[in-house]
């Protein structure tokens, strides 16, 4: 007599509990695909697979989400290395930096706009600012240097990212269409510009990036042996 199969229960996944770090990686990840403007307290919980509700029990609010958000773009980026000159650990600071935005655009947007700010982003301006300390720079010079260098990866990151084009290719494909229908010897200047640096193969504008830095680190080394040598004058 053949024994009858007795079925088993099946057993159901295990559904990863859901944390308030697991609930910022995947708003995250929302954002880095779908943009900032779409992430919302649902469509976040969607993605977790939970209820609305089942959220506010680890974010009050999208603010808080975003202030973890923050915490954790920052979380990524390089702290300025005490092992090195000043100049050497600011620009490995500042090119991590520029880095991290590139992988997360929307953190332009948010990065520096959080009334309330996590351990993580406060640790990274502390430490920005002992680097300049540390190398003898005084307080007004400190916060010069790093408002300027912080307007400068900002802002280039802000141009990178809004430009019409990404490669050498489509570089030349917009300079060429631009001149278009331009009579000839109307923006001399413009069009010497392109054909010799744009339209050239291999161009990319984010190559400009470590030169601006560098100029910038210059200048601020000349100004802080300048203040150093008022002081001691």
């Amino acid at each position: 007599m053949a024994h009858k199969k007795t079925l088993q229960p099946s057993k159901k996944a295990v559904r990863e509990p859901v944390t308030r770090d697991r609930a910022l990686r995947a708003a995250m990840a929302l954002a880095d695909e779908r943009g900032l403007d779409e992430l919302s307290m649902r469509t976040l919980a969607e993605s977790l697979g939970i209820e609305a509700m089942s959220l506010y029990h680890h974010l009050k609010n999208k603010g808080a989400v975003l202030d973890g958000m923050v915490d954790l773009v920052f979380a990524e980026v390089e702290f300025p290395r005490t092992d090195l000159p000043w100049k050497a650990a600011v620009r490995s600071r500042m090119v991590s930096l520029r880095s991290t935005l590139l992988r997360h655009q929307w953190a332009l947007r948010v990065l520096e706009s959080r009334a309330n700010p996590g351990l993580t982003t406060l640790a990274h301006h502390d430490a920005m600012l002992g680097c300049f300390r540390s190398a003898g720079f005084s307080i007004v010079l400190t916060g010069r240097a790093y408002a300027l260098l912080d307007s400068y990866v900002f802002g280039f990151v802000h141009t990178e990212l809004s430009l019409p084009f990404q490669t050498s290719d489509e570089a030349r494909q917009v300079a060429g269409a631009m001149f278009q229908g331009i009579p000839e010897g109307t923006f001399p200047h413009l069009v010497e510009f392109a054909l010799a640096r744009v339209m050239v193969p291999g161009y990319s504008y984010g190559n400009e990036f470590d030169y601006g830095l560098d100029l910038i680190l210059d200048g601020l080394e000349r100004a802080l042996k300048k203040e150093k040598a008022n002081a001691s004058g």
